[in-house]
């Protein structure tokens, strides 16, 4: 989901005070309706509270469901998923579509149970599709890239098994294939009775999308947007672009939909969707603002020499495995986007 901290900057006034209070106390939310024929509930992941999605079911006409974001099955159990849509008299049975914003194991790893039990469509952006497709690819490709940072030696063993060919693939997302529906910017989900549209929102992974639901007033935003946490950059696999490029450029699209509800994958429902992609954007130029003085004093330094002088929370040397690797790669997408990449000397 995400590996950097949360932005020092206050977080948006929750909508949902018992989605508030779930969090504060480190339990999960009870099932809440967040419009006519929309509810929202919680499924846990990596094996407990607080880790949980926001699931989201949304009624056609027909009376079917979308699920969007269906949470995590490592082990293809549903039991919380049926559990949430016995609360609302509703059952799997009814479930006809799942929608899902992006590849990662907290969104994406019910879907294949779902599409079993009830042969529901699973709905995802093309480029997520490529990105599982290739998954061990990438990893086996991230090798030659760690063995470039001058880690430490005593943590590039961690790192590889984390990010590179020693990485567990597939724990708990889905199975070929993984969508039935391939998304694009502007597509309608095929709802009955209502016009919930994608919107492409890359740099969390390549596919990330949004819905919009402007009739009800709502904004799913998976992963890209959040209330309090900032969303890691890059973390669906090897891309032709600059994935932090991708996410500013994607914040930036949210301006047109301020008055939205904003439904996270994570944490609360909030509004002001542009006040905080604007916290969001500010916290990633602080950031190059790091990388480049690091790059100003430091001669021909490291990838991890550079991420040393960066303010993660913590600090580098508190790291290990996945956090670690992600703060590298982080690293040097600041340093690409700065026009700095060059002064960065492989190990």
């Amino acid at each position: 989901m995400t590996t950097v901290p949360p932005s020092a900057a206050p977080a948006p006034e929750p909508i949902s005070p018992v989605q508030a209070a779930a969090l504060r106390d480190g339990v999960l939310p009870p099932v809440e309706q967040v419009r006519p024929g929309i509810w929202t509930f919680a499924v846990p992941f990596r094996f407990g509270v607080p880790d949980a999605t926001l699931v989201y079911a949304v009624e056609g006409s027909d009376g079917s469901l979308a699920l969007i974001d269906p949470g995590w099955s490592a082990d293809g159990g549903l039991d919380e998923v049926r559990a949430a849509l016995s609360a609302i008299d509703r059952s799997l049975d009814d479930v006809s579509l799942v929608a899902v914003t992006h590849l990662h194991a907290d969104h994406l790893g019910a879907a294949a149970a779902i599409r079993r039990a009830t042969g529901a469509r699973v709905a995802m952006h093309g480029l997520e599709v490529e990105a599982l497709d290739r998954e061990r690819a990438d990893a086996v490709q991230n090798d030659a890239d760690i063995a470039t940072w001058g880690l430490p030696p005593e943590l590039h063993d961690g790192v590889v098994a984390a990010w590179g060919s020693g990485r567990r693939i597939g724990l708990g997302r889905s199975e070929a294939p993984y969508a039935d529906l391939l998304l694009a910017d502007g597509d309608v989900l095929p709802i009955p009775g209502r016009t919930v549209r994608t919107l492409w929102t890359p740099g969390h992974t390549a596919g990330h999308v949004c819905f919009v639901d402007e009739a009800d007033g709502l904004l799913f935003t998976g992963d890209h947007v959040l209330p309090r946490i900032n969303s890691g950059i890059g973390l669906g696999g090897r891309t032709a672009t600059n994935p932090l490029g991708d996410y500013l450029a994607s914040l930036g699209r949210l301006d047109v939909y301020a008055g939205l509800e904003v439904c996270p994958g994570h944490e609360y429902r909030f509004t002001d969707v542009v006040a905080r992609a604007r916290t969001l954007t500010r916290h990633r130029e602080e950031r190059s603002r790091h990388v480049a003085e690091a790059l100003d004093v430091l001669d021909r330094p490291t990838l991890f020499e550079v991420a040393a002088r960066v303010p993660f929370s913590g600090g580098i040397e508190s790291m290990t495995g996945f956090l670690l690797a992600s703060a590298l790669t982080q690293t040097a997408f600041h340093a690409e986007l700065l026009g700095r990449s060059d002064e960065v000397r492989p190990a």
